[in-house]
């Protein structure tokens, strides 16, 4: 079966801005772009606040999907563009969409007021469930966003891409993660920024020379452990220029600060199987709240 980008639409902006995502995305990899709409027995909304006419309420949205894939089919004539009604539970629907995809695009509800995702119910469960990469992409992001700016300082898609920011534990690298990362830099023929960040040890807080010895020795100890996490991939993508960025302190808060000038950000989720069921690792959550750009979760064992 050919796999596609996939993006779940309904009538949000998010949603919207998702698909546009989706079908840059889609021209990149050269893959068909296929629009998802699912169809809640009786949504979740509407049952709060029941309709006088679901039936019309159902077939609109429906139509809004068609009418999206008819306007991307306009905007990027060189995108094949399916759209496909599920019927069920929307994080259950979508799941199953993003096992036959890709990956899967989804939408947030734009810039909170700690300039980030407010990532909703329904985007958190189909991170922590699917095993195919889940983008997520933010309300009012543009093409323009993920390039740097010209040179009146304004961003334009006709200036190269923005950084491609890779989230890397360099003690436990996962190749299904550095390769979603390479291969996304270098389709954009971007830089990988490679961001591994390490706890600060105890012993920093006392300002003894002898600490600052030991973070200096500390530092380069990371910084050559993911040096040695790269060599392979910079062998693997030699057209991709890549930063390595080996920075002690909170991974959350270095991936959110790197992420202000990155067009994609890239991090990990290890699949769990166990008696708490799916979910995502606390460093991955946070980057999904935080981040200023659109962020690709990548499952792997």
């Amino acid at each position: 079966m050919s796999r596609t980008v996939t993006v779940g639409l309904d009538d949000s902006p998010e949603s919207r801005a998702a698909a546009e995502w989706a079908a840059r995305e889609a021209l990149l990899r050269g893959l068909p772009l296929k629009i998802v709409h699912v169809q809640e027995p009786t949504p979740r909304y509407v049952a709060r606040t029941p309709l006088p006419d679901l039936d019309g309420y159902r077939h609109r949205a429906w139509r809004q999907a068609r009418e999206s894939a008819d306007g991307i089919r306009l905007r990027h004539p060189g995108i094949e563009v399916t759209t496909e009604q599920l019927t069920g539970t929307v994080a259950d629907a979508l799941c199953e969409a993003a096992g036959f995809a890709e990956l899967m695009v989804l939408g947030s509800r734009g810039l909170g007021a700690l300039h980030g995702f407010v990532a909703g119910s329904v985007s958190l469960a189909v991170v922590a469930r699917a095993e195919r990469p889940v983008v997520l992409v933010r309300s009012g992001e543009q093409a323009a966003d993920e390039h740097r700016m010209d040179p009146a300082g304004v961003p334009c898609a006709a200036m190269p891409f923005r950084p491609v920011v890779l989230g890397l534990d360099a003690g436990e690298p996962d190749d299904t993660v550095l390769e979603f990362a390479f291969d996304a830099a270098a389709r954009r023929r971007a830089v990988l920024r490679a961001v591994h960040a390490w706890p600060e040890p105890p012993s920093s807080f006392h300002g003894f020379a002898t600490d600052a010895e030991f973070h200096d020795e500390l530092a380069r100890g990371q910084g050559s452990l993911l040096g040695k996490v790269l060599r392979p991939w910079r062998e693997k993508f030699p057209e991709v220029e890549v930063i390595e960025a080996s920075r002690s302190g909170s991974a959350a808060q270095v991936l959110a600060d790197a992420s202000r000038d990155a067009g994609l950000v890239v991090v990990g989720r290890r699949v769990r199987t166990g008696s708490f069921g799916a979910r995502i690792g606390h460093v991955t959550h946070s980057v999904l709240h935080h981040a200023a750009a659109p962020v690709a979760v990548v499952a792997h064992r």
